[in-house]
Parts: structure tokens; C-alpha cells; sequence
């Protein structure tokens, strides 16, 4: 499915806080003025796809009027380097005028969806790949559970899942239109919640809670609230989205509970979640961000391979690992330095200092990561084959028996 199987996430958010600051993930960690250095530093690490995102608030300063040099250098870079890319259309932020629950949002959405796209084919001949929505669920708790995120409202995080998924159909007819050999990516996190030690009465309302991870996926496939016009081509590939603290206590409605570790009883192996995503789609997934901060960002890394070569061995089609992210990045609320990724920030010259322990785990995840994946290719193939073998010997059986009746 991609150039290769571990890919550089770019961190690109572009949403407004609850202050009213607008962050440019892409401007803070200097992406846009050194791409063509990232992108060399990616391939020089063997990795050959990357994920990007749309400043929609750059793109679309009037409606209906579409600027994308802010996307061209990326797009450029990335056939200079032999980079595919996957483009978050929406990664949290939206330009100031639209209101996020009018019906406007849709419409403005479902268009820059079609521009964008008719820039892509003009440009490439290239499926484009194309995630419209980043986290659909975890956009719709934070600007409109908890309000940590504009518009900042508080008990409408619901209502606003649903106009994010309307939104994603639309976008996905106009992208379709436009490029009908295009793949959308419907990216969400995934994660387990257990009630605490001691407390067996939240069972089931913990496990309510834990249903939730699916409940944007089934919308977009219609098999829940199919009024908001979702269907299952709509699920074409499933990205999930798993860091360490993607398990955690019940602590009633708000779900705010301490994160747990694999000595907690409940814990969930990682492997078992995609087995789960799996099964109940039956779709083709990666997994689309993954990673922690500091000194433990290899040990992760270790365990984030590990897992996955698992799910692969249990015949789940994980296709890729997204590092997210690449590089470091400054915090959102505080601007702290948060060293999450392989590289650090660029010094004026586009140099980037490497964190070597995580790099020497990249070589060795690449090297175990990309055999096991060849083998589960491989058992694909073999398995088609035999099943094609077997139609054609019963073909010909029933037709020997036919003609031995006549």
C-alpha cells in the first residue's frame, strides 16, 4: 500500500486554542522552510511516505478562493525525493469565518476537498491518498466535549462527531469525483478502558465507554445513524492512532481516569486491538500515529514492532507504522519543548540533530517489521492462489459431471 512500511509524520495542527492562539505546527517546527532537508533525512532512514496537512486557514483565506503555495513546496519536494505523502485535509483547524456545526461547514469542507484533489491530479498521476477528517472522535471531545480546542464548547461533542462525519461523506464524494483512484484514510484513535480494581459495578459502563472508539467508524459506514448519508465504501483504509496512554481507568461520564501500564489487570495487548479493529471492518489498516517523549522512545518503538509483527502473524493487513512524530515539535498550550520525535528542531541552516538510540531501533524495527510484513503478502498470495486453484477444480469437476449426465 506504501513506498515503504514505516512512515514520517509531520506534526501539522492548525487549530485555535481556548486563548485564542492560532497554532502552524508546520511553521513552528520549520518543516515549511526545510523540507527538502526532512525529506532527504526520511529517506536516508528508509522511509519513503510521510504524512502532511492542509493549512486550510492559508489555503482558504476568502471562500470559495483557493491559495495552495503553501502546499506546492511540499508536493514538489516530495516528487524530487521519490516521497508519497498523505494528506490530512483537516488536522483540527478550519478558517475563522466558518462555523464548525452550520451546514456552510460541510459544504466549504466537501470544496476544498475538490480543489485540492483536481491540484494533486494535476500535479501527480499518483492515487492520491487522502485522510479528510484527522481523529474525528477525539476532534469532536476536545472543541466540543471538553472545549480545549475552538470553537471551545462544552456537552455538544456528539452533535459536532455527527457534522464531522457529514462532512467526511461530502469531502469523500468530491475527492471520488475528482480522482476516483483515490484512497481516504479515516484515521481515529483506538484505545481500552477498565473499570478499577475493586470496583466491578463499573464493568459495564467502562466497557460502554470503550464501544465509543467505534461508534465515528460505523457512522461513516452507515451502520449506525445512516441518515448523515454514511456507507461502507466510505471505510476504504483504517488508520489507528495508539500511544501509552491509550488505556486507562473508568472515572464516570468524563472517562478521565489514570492511565494504566501492562501490570494493570484489563491491560489490552496492542496486537489484540488492531485483531479487533479488524474484524469488525475487515478492512486494510496502519497504523497512523504512534510514539511517546523522552529517553523511553525507543523502548516503545520496540514494543509498537513487536505487536505489530504479532497482528500480522494472526493474519491482520497492517500496512504501515506512522512515527508521530517525526520531528520534535513545541508543546501547544505551554511552547515547552516536547522531544518526541527522531529529529530535533532545525537549527538555521536546516540541520536537525538525530536521536540515535530511537534511529538504531528504526533500523532494527525496519529490518523485523518489513520481513514480517513480506511474509503476510506472501500467506496472502498463497492463499488466493489455492482458493483460485480450488474454484477452478470444482469448476471442472461440476462441468466433467454435467457432461457425463448428458
Amino acid at each position: 500500500m506504501f513506498p515503504s512500511f514505516f512512515i514520517g509524520g509531520f506534526e501539522c495542527s492548525t487549530h485555535r486554542l481556548r486563548s485564542g492562539k492560532r497554532l502552524d505546527m508546520v511553521a513552528a517546527t520549520r518543516h515549511d522552510r526545510f523540507v527538502e532537508d526532512d525529506y532527504a533525512r526520511c529517506r536516508a532512514h528508509g522511509i519513503a511516505t510521510v504524512r502532511e496537512g492542509l493549512r486550510w486557514h492559508l489555503v482558504e483565506r476568502r471562500p470559495g478562493r483557493y491559495d495552495f503555495c503553501s502546499v506546492l513546496p511540499l508536493l514538489r519536494a516530495a516528487q524530487g525525493q521519490g516521497i508519497k505523502i498523505i494528506w490530512d485535509l483537516c488536522h483540527y483547524g478550519w478558517p475563522d469565518d466558518i462555523d464548525v456545526f452550520r451546514p456552510e461547514f460541510v459544504r466549504r469542507f466537501a470544496g476544498l476537498a475538490r480543489a485540492f484533489t483536481r491540484l494533486l491530479t494535476s500535479e501527480t498521476p499518483e492515487p492520491p491518498y487522502i485522510a479528510p477528517i484527522n481523529e474525528t472522535s477525539f476532534l469532536a471531545w476536545q472543541a466540543g466535549e471538553v472545549g480545549t480546542v475552538y470553537p471551545c464548547t462544552e456537552h455538544r461533542g456528539f452533535e459536532l462527531k455527527c457534522q464531522l462525519v457529514r462532512a467526511t461523506v461530502a469531502a469523500s464524494e468530491a475527492i471520488w469525483d475528482s480522482a476516483p483512484n483515490a484512497r481516504l484514510l479515516q484515521i481515529d484513535p483506538v484505545f481500552n478502558v477498565v473499570p478499577e480494581c475493586g470496583r466491578p459495578d463499573d464493568a459495564e459502563a467502562a466497557e460502554a465507554y470503550r464501544q465509543l472508539q467505534f461508534q465515528a467508524w460505523d457512522m461513516l459506514a452507515g451502520r449506525t445513524w445512516p441518515q448523515l448519508g454514511g456507507a461502507e465504501k466510505y471505510l476504504d483504509v483504517i488508520g489507528v492512532n495508539y500511544y501509552p496512554w491509550n488505556q486507562w481507568l473508568y472515572a464516570g461520564p468524563t472517562c478521565g481516569g489514570a492511565t494504566i501500564d501492562r501490570s494493570y489487570p484489563g491491560y489490552r495487548r496492542f496486537c489484540d486491538m488492531l485483531q479487533e479493529t479488524y474484524g469488525r471492518y475487515r478492512r486494510p489498516l496502519f497504523i497512523a500515529e504512534t510514539g511517546r517523549e523522552g529517553e523511553k522512545r525507543p523502548r516503545w518503538l520496540r514494543h509498537i514492532g513487536r505487536e505489530t509483527r504479532a497482528a500480522l502473524a494472526n493474519g491482520v493487513p497492517v500496512h504501515g507504522v506512522c512515527l508521530y512524530p517525526i520531528v520534535n515539535f513545541p508543546g501547544w498550550e505551554n511552547e515547552r519543548h516536547c522531544e518526541n520525535g527522531l529529529w530535533d528542531y532545525a537549527d538555521e541552516t536546516g540541520e536537525r540533530a538525530i536521536h540515535q538510540p530511537l534511529a538504531r531501533e528504526l533500523a532494527l524495527q525496519r529490518l523485523l517489521c518489513q520481513r514480517a510484513y513480506r511474509r503476510f503478502v506472501y500467506d496472502e498470495a498463497e492463499s488466493c492462489i489455492g482458493a483460485a486453484c480450488g474454484f477452478f477444480a470444482d469448476t471442472i469437476k461440476r462441468n466433467s459431471h454435467a457432461r457425463d449426465r448428458a
